[in-house]
């Protein structure tokens, strides 16, 4: 980027004008040379004069203990001013030691490199904020405009263009675009950050090793889950699949596993109801004052039980038939 003639008049412009609380004598002499200097500077390649040098105050402030001339009673706006070029002076500094340990001259050098990634970052948390927007709070891992994914990718292809060339032209941006480009990365990178947190929330919920099988959001209120057979009995230690054979599951266990109270099972096969305690229907009443009883389920008309099996009578011997009578055993006759 070639630095113009204009830059470096603007740049000794603002530098006189934070000088301008010292004699007009001090001021010219320390400016005296800034010109030429600014020039040589130019001549360099990279960056402008505010990327190589920092900010003009924060040159003056430079000037200043370089002369070792005191800043004298100045307006809080120009003790603020001092203070924060003292800040962006230290930072250089610190930018230009930290920088050959990473094999480059300066850190920012180094970070460049991470730009485009940035750039696409950038996109994807600007995409996941107007989510956020749009769905009152709700989002998940892919950007969704009023819960359409679809037009939420559109969306975030269109931030991804929009933020690279941005990216490639944020040298050339003038004071407030550059600023107002800078609160808005701090707002993205403030919203990351507590995306990140409610994200660690609520893996907090799995206290007990327990992972929720995610259905529909209607269905984010349920506890337990609690299983009753067609006459109104609870079915205990159930377990829900789906048609793949992938277990279904809802809610979270707050209460201790009375059939477990060691812990030494898998939380993850915890069966249902969590809590039989709290069934919302209990068994058939034995007196007053007990839990509703859920119904059972009436018999569908025209399909009729089967009924029970005849008994078999026991077989009748007809009457009139003559028994047989036993065969006469011949006796032996002694012969005469």
């Amino acid at each position: 980027m070639t630095v113009s003639e204009q830059e470096i008049n603007d740049y000794v412009a603002r530098v006189r004008s934070a000088l301008a609380d010292l004699p007009p004598a001090v001021r010219d002499e320390l400016t005296e040379d800034l010109p030429e200097h600014l020039a040589v500077v130019a001549a360099e390649a990279g960056g402008s004069l505010v990327e190589r040098l920092g900010a003009p105050e924060a040159y003056a402030v430079e000037l200043r203990a370089a002369a070792g001339v005191g800043a004298g009673r100045r307006r809080l706006g120009g003790r603020l001013t001092d203070f924060t070029g003292r800040a962006r002076a230290q930072l250089r500094a610190l930018d230009k030691q930290l920088g050959p340990p990473l094999g480059y001259a300066t850190v920012r050098e180094f970070l460049r490199l991470f730009a485009p990634g940035w750039w696409v970052l950038r996109a994807y948390l600007a995409a996941m904020l107007l989510t956020v927007v749009s769905t009152g709070g709700s989002f998940g891992l892919l950007p969704r405009v009023d819960g359409n994914v679809q037009a939420g990718l559109m969306v975030l292809a269109a931030l991804v263009v929009a933020s690279v060339a941005l990216g490639r032209r944020g040298d050339r941006l003038r004071t407030w675009p550059r600023r107002g480009l800078v609160a808005g990365n701090v707002v993205l990178v403030v919203f990351a950050l507590s995306a990140l947190a409610n994200a660690e929330d609520r893996l907090g919920y799995t206290d007990y090793w327990y992972d929720q099988t995610a259905v529909d959001g209607r269905y984010e209120h349920i506890r337990d889950v609690f299983v009753y057979d067609s006459e109104g009995r609870l079915v205990e230690n159930a377990r829900l699949f789906d048609q793949n054979g992938d277990p279904i599951r809802l809610g979270y266990p707050d209460c201790p596993d009375l059939r477990d109270p060691h812990g030494t099972g898998n939380p993850l096969l915890r069966a249902y109801p969590y809590c039989p305690e709290a069934a919302p229907f209990g068994p058939r009443p034995t007196s007053a004052g007990s839990r509703p009883v859920l119904p059972p389920l009436p018999v569908p008309s025209g399909d009729p039980r089967p009924s029970e099996a005849p008994t078999a009578s026991p077989a009748v011997t007809p009457s009139g038939a003559a028994s047989p009578s036993p065969a006469a055993t011949p006796s032996a006759e002694p012969t005469g």
